[in-house]
């Protein structure tokens, strides 16, 4: 009787026993799904489970087979907080407790590219492998991505680049249900003995005054430059960073490298230059070119400053008074509406101007604000000129001297000359133009040289050499033509060899109103 009891004792503790210890859950990372729950032989069912972020927003969860996988994406790396509640059986629940609660704090996987400075030997494309098996990819140049998924997981990738040598962003993840991770840089070098060097933007490409430089080193930069750093010609404001082992960066700064430039770094030594096409070539310098800025842009920036017989209004937010605000503009310029200054404008300017093109107008304005400015006055937007405008954009600064001339040459008999000044006319009086055979050039032209008083030289249409010093009020706007006094004992019917002659008062009347960069149209 005894030994009934004590193995019925014997079999409720064995009982008992089973009932605790088979009648719970474990919660565990999965190598294809965010978590896996397994459920002991007592455990009971699974009755709830949550998953939250970092900031307790809840992430809809799938339980398929005892594993978790989101209902929508996650970010690779992201902090993820899993909870599971398995309801245990009555009568295990009245033993054991009524539930199972499990916690789980964990992060999304997160796939790395094991190596992003490759060698390849001739002939071979190159492998990029990954820290872990990556199951989406995404590479190429950026805004020209290649997009590869994979039924199961993936260490390598080969890349069919055609190239010897080349640099791609790559972005991958490591699980069908992530988004795509941070893009790391990848860059593979022809094997060689020699150092080689590949740039991003690539060498030849066209880069904004504001592009940052990459030059990227096959062998650590230590190793290829030692202490020395590239020197940008011409000089650029900004400066050197070292961001990893095998890579230099130039970040310009302040209005950045000059429009309408070439750019060269040059390296303290010759490397093997990785061209666009992957081709190497050994040089000492890497080049890329500034195109020159926007037509309209510089047009909107004249007109803003008071050099152009137009005004320009923004169409949408104003550009902020910053350098690098400026430079963006000067690329990408902004909406806006130009229109006339004055009412009563010449035909022959209306005919000239149009907004976003080259015209005579914005040259002859552009020289206005040069020679105002101290520099040549070739009419011509280079880094100088722009730099210039975009600090004068910035200081609020405008034309020292307002107002807009416009001179109209006619060469309908009698011939005479007007001239005008803020949409108004200030006179109009006889002129001579140039004979047959030394005709004054039909036209319109901006003045770029303005002399009180000259010698003037040169060749009769008979080949006879003339040299007449002492001419008055001289404004010369194409060539060797101008307008300037003249003795002659009448005025009004072509007798010049080119030039505009006018009375000694009449031209110096007109003289202060055409300085360097006025119109003069010459007409029939």
């Amino acid at each position: 009787m005894l030994g009934g009891v004590a193995v019925l004792s014997i079999l409720v503790i064995a009982f008992l026993a089973a009932a605790f210890g088979l009648s719970g859950a474990s919660l565990s990372t999965d190598s294809a799904a965010l978590a896996r729950v397994d459920v002991q032989a007592f455990g009971g069912t699974v009755e709830q489970v949550r998953a939250t972020t970092a900031s307790g927003r809840s992430i809809p969860i799938a339980v398929h087979d005892g594993r978790l996988v989101p209902k929508g994406r996650l970010a690779p790396g992201q902090p993820v907080s899993v909870e599971v509640v398995v309801r245990r059986p009555g009568w295990v629940g009245w033993l054991a407790g009524s539930e199972d609660r499990e916690r789980l704090a964990m992060r999304a996987p997160r796939a790395r590219v094991e190596a992003r400075w490759l060698t390849v030997a001739k002939d071979k494309a190159p492998r990029v492998s990954f820290d872990s098996g990556v199951r989406e990819v995404a590479y190429g140049a950026p805004g020209e991505l290649t997009r590869r998924s994979f039924a199961r997981p993936h260490r390598s990738i080969v890349l069919d680049s055609g190239q010897p040598a080349g640099s791609i962003v790559i972005a991958a993840a490591a699980r069908p249900w992530e988004r795509l991770g941070s893009f790391q840089s990848v860059t593979w070098f022809p094997a060689s003995s020699s150092p080689s060097v590949a740039a991003s933007p690539p060498p030849g490409a066209e880069v904004s005054p504001s592009t940052p430089l990459h030059l990227i080193f096959s062998k650590p930069v230590s190793e290829v430059l030692g202490s020395a750093r590239p020197t940008l010609t011409p000089s650029v404001p900004g400066s050197w960073h070292q961001t990893d082992r095998h890579t230099l960066l130039f970040r310009p700064s302040g209005y950045g490298a000059g429009f309408d430039t070439k750019l060269r770094a040059e390296l303290p030594k010759a490397v093997d230059v990785i061209q666009s096409d992957g081709s190497t070539e050994r040089a000492s310098e890497v080049e890329w070119s500034v195109p020159p800025g926007s037509t309209l842009r510089l047009q909107q920036l004249l007109a803003q400053a008071g050099y152009l017989p137009v005004e320009w209004k923004p169409g949408g937010a104003v550009v902020a008074r910053t350098p690098e605000a400026e430079v963006r503009a000067a690329i990408d310029p902004p909406r806006g509406r130009f229109s006339w200054r004055y009412p009563n404008t010449s035909d022959g300017l209306h005919e000239a101007w149009s907004a976003g093109q080259p015209n005579v107008v914005t040259e002859g304005a552009l020289m206005a604000f040069q020679d105002d400015h101290e520099m040549e006055t070739d009419g011509v937007a280079g880094p100088a000129a722009w730099e210039a405008l975009m600090k004068d954009a910035i200081a609020g600064k405008r034309k020292p001297e307002p107002g807009y001339s416009y001179v109209i040459v006619s060469e309908a008999l009698p011939e005479t000359v007007t001239l005008w000044h803020n949409g108004h006319q200030v006179l109009s009086g006889p002129a001579n133009t140039g004979i047959p055979g030394a005709e004054t050039e039909l036209g319109t032209f901006p003045v770029f040289e303005h002399l009180e008083e000259t010698t003037m030289s040169g060749e009769n249409p008979d080949g006879s050499h003339y040299e007449d010093p002492g001419i008055m009020w001289v404004s010369y706007f194409n060539g060797g033509d101008a307008l300037h006094a003249f003795d002659r004992a009448s005025f009004g019917t072509p007798q010049s060899l080119g030039c505009v002659e006018m009375p000694l008062e009449e031209a110096g009347e007109v003289f202060p109103y055409t300085p360097i960069g006025t119109l003069v149209t010459v007409e029939s």
